[in-house]
């Protein structure tokens, strides 16, 4: 399935080492796309992986994860405003 991951981390009771950990672990599954943007293919295992280490890490009360997915990014439109980083479209 096709994937975007957003994250919001609060600062407050040790959100500033919280991040870098959770960072880490979605570059792990996913390609970064921008601050706190992530996206990708991810296997139905993968995707419980992920999920499972960020419910680990992230304070409930004060930190916000929203997971997008789509069978195929084909279904998926992007649009850029602005500068245009999308790491995702870089071919070899």
């Amino acid at each position: 399935m096709y994937s975007v991951l957003v994250y919001d981390i609060g600062q407050e009771n040790g959100g500033k080492k919280r991040l870098p950990k959770i960072f880490k672990v979605c570059k792990k599954y996913l390609n970064h796309v921008q601050n706190s943007v992530f996206e990708g293919e991810l296997s139905e295992s993968q995707k419980m992986a992920l999920l499972a280490e960020l419910k680990s890490l992230i304070d409930k009360r004060q930190d916000s994860v929203i997971f997008f997915y789509t069978r195929n990014e084909k279904w998926l439109s992007k649009e850029f405003w602005g500068q245009a980083i999308d790491q995702t479209s870089q071919f070899l």
